[in-house]
């Protein structure tokens, strides 16, 4: 059920995408053919390269999330393995996700364990244990972690008796899938040229054709994305740096009040902190987020658990935030 709610709103954010586009770029041009004579040739180039420049980024964006990533963290696992920072973290809590028919066991953890400076935080995460008679992963056992010692890539930490490799198998088949993303939107450009131009050109481009809609919504949907995860949620961009180079203390919450910006017909509230430094300097800041209706009694609490950067106290996040950080 939890796996199933993302991708129906996945698909149905994909209808609205590319269907959607088509069926009513294509609707409204059966009933209203376009003087496609009268249009500006120019413009109509423009909107081609844009339309273009609009694919690029998106396909740049799927073809690094898909594979470059992968050879990324495999690069980043092989270092942590020799430069990583040892850490010795519990295990508070321990589920087991295994699917019946997998040959090794799945588990969801929460880990607790000292940072990078010596605060405690408490960490989500998952892994396949192929070793399952072992019971390694069991609430109340010890597991050794690696931890970036700058926090810069992804992986930040892993445990330190992970393997990582490369599947062929299933990589060529991501690579060819991506080559067929590619040849359909190539395609299409073809199809659209052939089928709508009546020889005169690239004349038939304008700002509704789905060549240009469709990439657009998908870079809508990302930019959305990165908005709702950062500064909506109050969590910052630079939230694992704050997490694993942080110190956690004690804030004073000064005020909290609604901005009037409302998500999902949750409210955005602006928190007002003061807290005081490893230095005993006095500080004053403030985190945007989004709060739950069912967690509007945090408004009302007058202290606030919070991680704050050694080097830049005025960079801050809330500790609930972070411990959900997986």
């Amino acid at each position: 059920m939890k796996r199933g709610f993302p991708i129906f709103w996945m698909l149905y954010a994909l209808f609205f995408a590319i269907p959607f586009p088509m069926i009513l770029y294509y609707g409204i041009k059966s009933g209203n053919p376009l003087d496609i004579e009268g249009a500006d040739p120019w413009l109509s180039l423009g909107l081609v390269a844009l339309s273009a420049v609009f694919w690029i980024i998106v396909l740049a964006g799927f073809y690094r999330k898909w594979v470059l990533q992968a050879f990324s963290a495999k690069r980043n696992i092989d270092c942590l393995k020799k430069n990583g920072v040892h850490r010795e973290a519990r295990i508070l809590e321990s589920v087991n996700l295994s699917n019946p028919n997998a040959g090794y066991n799945t588990y969801e953890l929460s880990l607790s364990f000292k940072n990078l400076v010596g605060s405690e935080i408490i960490q989500k995460a998952s892994v396949n244990d192929m070793k399952s008679y072992e019971h390694r992963f069991e609430a109340g056992k010890r597991v050794g972690l690696l931890i970036d010692k700058e926090v810069k890539h992804i992986p930040y930490f892993i445990f330190e008796n992970s393997e990582a490799s490369i599947h062929k198998g299933k990589m060529a088949l991501i690579n060819l899938g991506w080559l067929l993303l590619l040849m359909v939107v190539a395609g299409y450009y073809i199809y659209s040229y052939l089928s709508e131009s009546e020889g005169m050109g690239w004349r038939f481009m304008s700002f509704g054709h789905p060549l240009l809609v469709c990439p657009a919504v998908l870079l809508f949907y990302r930019i959305l994305a990165n908005l709702i995860e950062g500064k909506l949620s109050g969590v910052p961009a630079n939230a694992p740096l704050i997490k694993f180079k942080g110190i956690r203390t004690t804030a004073k919450q000064l005020a909290a009040n609604l901005t009037g910006t409302y998500i999902n017909e949750q409210p955005m509230v602006n928190f007002e902190l003061e807290f005081v430094d490893h230095q005993n300097h006095t500080h004053r800041a403030s985190i945007k987020k989004i709060v739950s209706l069912l967690d509007l009694d945090s408004t009302k609490q007058k202290t606030a658990d919070i991680f704050y950067l050694q080097g830049d106290p005025r960079k801050i996040a809330f500790a609930n935030d972070l411990d959900e950080i997986s």
